[in-house]
């Protein structure tokens, strides 16, 4: 961060103009990150969420979920898997306020945060529920993720990463998640999602795909929110 204001991930460096841009091909800069760049310099909300002061464009997705299902309330302790760089994690410590709680993890370093506390670790490791639930002082009332696997470019063996790391995400919500509480996670279509979705009806009270405008329109990403979770939470912090 420069001058105490966050730095929002376009991995252009060269910022966003108002006119549409194209982007010249380097010697070395393959086809797809060409249309990569374009994307992300004539993206409106990549522009918005450099105007409006947040470290990603995905805070706009969190916001409009929110807005429609209202799962962020003051005075939650709300947990940010794979939180980097911050831009959930900013519009949840909006929401909760001073009487809440936000704790974010990652295997990155993230900037700090008002209002947020951050921890540089793998969420699968087996310490982790526990550090959390410590950090935010009892079980979470949300767990979110807007994780994404690496790609390999092959579709399906991408949807499968995309799907094994919301299944991974769900057993750790399971963990730490108090009664009543919500789950928020990003997949992708792909026909085993409906199997993702299934197992998380056993747990939850109501399961449902969403997909926020701020959805890239060709993207076949979808988020899945679980509300109502039905699980004992019998723990200390």
């Amino acid at each position: 961060m420069a001058g105490g204001k966050p730095t929002v991930t376009t991995k252009t460096g060269s910022g966003v103009r108002n006119l549409k841009q194209r982007v010249k091909t380097a010697n070395k800069r393959s086809l797809s990150s060409q249309k990569w760049l374009e994307r992300q310099l004539n993206d409106p909300y990549v522009a918005r969420a450099k105007r409006e002061g947040y470290r990603s464009r995905a805070a706009f997705k969190l916001l409009e979920i929110d807005e429609k299902y209202h799962i962020l309330k003051p005075g939650q302790r709300i947990v940010d898997l794979g939180a980097a760089p911050g831009g959930w994690s900013q519009i949840a410590a909006k929401k909760v306020g001073e009487k809440g709680k936000v704790v974010g993890i990652d295997l990155l370093p993230i900037d700090p945060m008002a209002g947020v506390e951050f921890i540089q670790l793998d969420f699968l490791d087996e310490s982790a529920p526990g550090k959390l639930i410590e950090m935010l002082g009892g079980p979470a009332d949300v767990v979110m993720s807007d994780m994404a696997a690496n790609t390999t470019g092959h579709k399906k063996t991408d949807h499968l990463r995309i799907i094994g790391l919301a299944e991974a995400a769900i057993y750790f919500a399971r963990e730490i998640l108090a009664p009543g509480g919500a789950f928020l996670a990003k997949v992708f279509q792909g026909g085993t999602e409906n199997q993702l979705l299934n197992d998380l009806k056993r747990d939850f009270a109501v399961v449902r795909h969403v997909k926020p405008a701020a959805s890239r329109a060709d993207s076949a990403e979808l988020y899945v929110l679980a509300t109502g979770f039905r699980g004992a939470a019998d723990r200390t912090p």
